[in-house]
């Protein structure tokens, strides 16, 4: 009984053996079937074999020889092809040869779960480069790096756009210092307000009794500054120069432009204020307040209604002036259209250089 089982077992693993072994397949190739000597060309093993299946390369080195002749220069690393059920693995070996002659690479051996697997030989062809013996003298040794010959026709455009630049800089230059001598011209825009002549008066009434000039001692003072204000008003309001009139030539034009008992409290007004500045009157208090009073009761009588408003006024510039500003704008133009075109051609020459130096 025993023998029987042993005798089955045997024959279980020579056909898992033989299954296995059919599974894995090895292909040697070589990129170049012929070369000069001195090339390289890849040697490449392809192996077929079973997924999970432990692969082992050739024990292959740099500098180590397939065959004699043919040197490995450099052993790369496997690369995976395909994988799934089957693993499909390739690795290639760079080679060279310094001597003529057809070289028969035999089949590099890998093994796949310890068991040896090889592909078929190969052939390679090193060629020489024929040598003309018979006339030595034709033979030259290496040159030496050279420049590549100077063509004005290649350097031209570049350097006539370089004095084009040139001049853009130079036009440039002359065209800011100009610039800098036409001094721009400033034009401020003013803001006027037109307060109506009554306000304007009553203001300067309301200032006179913060200071308190009609209870002061300085009577000239005060009856100076309430007739000076009468008189602007008067002139502003009703259009004749009062300011440059005596009193009786300004209560003669106002005769026709209001009451009668106005006029008069106006001409006692003046009168008052004559003797005290030029007879040097003294008034009592309540004489003071009650000249105070006829002079805004006057305002407020002859007064036209009105609002403040503002005027904004433009100063007008001269011909010289409006010729000085459109030469500053032309200035400015150019040198702003000069600068742009002077960076471009100037890049552009940079670049085009550069290219012919490589």
């Amino acid at each position: 009984m025993k023998i029987y089982a042993r005798y089955i077992l045997t024959v279980c693993l020579m056909l898992l053996s033989l299954g296995l072994k059919a599974q894995v397949t090895v292909e040697q190739t070589v990129d170049s079937v012929a070369m000069l000597i001195g090339e390289q060309t890849k040697l490449r093993l392809t192996v077929t074999f079973p997924e999970g299946a432990k692969l082992q390369w050739p024990k292959l080195k740099e500098r180590q020889y397939v065959v004699p002749g043919v040197e490995i220069v450099e052993s790369l690393a496997p690369d995976t092809l395909s994988s799934g059920s089957e693993m499909k693995v390739e690795k290639a070996y760079t080679i060279t040869s310094f001597y003529e002659h057809v070289y028969a690479i035999p089949a590099l051996k890998v093994k796949v779960n310890g068991k040896p697997y090889q592909g078929a030989t190969c052939a390679l062809k090193v060629i020489t480069v024929d040598v003309d013996t018979l006339h030595p003298n034709q033979f030259f040794p290496p040159k030496d790096v050279q420049d590549n010959p100077f063509e004005w026709s290649e350097w031209r455009p570049y350097f006539w756009l370089s004095v084009v630049v040139l001049l853009l800089f130079v036009g440039g230059c002359y065209l800011f210092v100009r610039l800098k001598e036409n001094k721009p011209i400033i034009t401020k825009v003013r803001i006027v307000r037109h307060v109506p002549p009554h306000q304007r008066a009553l203001n300067e009434i309301e200032n006179i009794k913060k200071e308190h000039l009609q209870v002061s001692e300085d009577q000239k003072t005060y009856y100076t500054q309430l007739t000076d204000t009468l008189r602007q008003y008067i002139q502003a309001r009703f259009g004749f120069n009062a300011l440059e009139m005596t009193t009786d030539e300004i209560i003669s034009r106002l005769q026709a432009t209001g009451d009668q008992k106005m006029i008069d409290e106006l001409r006692d007004l003046f009168q008052t204020a004559d003797l005290v500045k030029f007879a040097k009157y003294s008034t009592q208090l309540n004489e003071n307040d009650l000249n105070l009073v006829k002079a805004i009761n006057f305002i407020d009588e002859t007064k036209q209604e009105g609002q403040a408003v503002e005027e904004k006024i433009v100063p007008r510039l001269s011909d010289d002036d409006k010729k000085t500003r459109s030469n500053r704008i032309t200035i400015k133009t150019l040198l702003w259209v000069g600068g742009i075109v002077a960076f471009l051609l100037l890049a552009y020459i940079i670049y085009n250089v550069y290219l012919l130096l490589m």
